[in-house]
């Protein structure tokens, strides 16, 4: 079983709408995609899954504190890391 890889900061990308995965292990190849990494390494979490409504900017939270997962708030500017 593999440990979950969190970040510091977010991955800011220019999404597109439609249905998305985000990872929340931290392996996937794809990042911020999820890619089912989680399962093959045995990690016990899994993605994400949202409806994006909109195109544009998105910031997707790689700490995992943010109250709004997938989505980044700011929570890792308060983390000690």
């Amino acid at each position: 079983m593999s440990e979950p890889k969190r970040g510091t900061k977010p991955i800011v990308i220019e999404e597109t709408p439609g249905k998305k995965a985000y990872c929340q292990c931290g392996l996937s190849d794809n990042m911020p995609h999820c890619d089912g990494a989680h399962s093959r390494e045995g990690t016990g979490l899994s993605p994400v899954v949202v409806e994006v409504a909109e195109a544009g900017k998105k910031a997707v939270c790689q700490c995992d504190h943010s109250a709004d997962l997938p989505w980044c708030d700011g929570s890792h500017k308060g983390l000690n890391v």
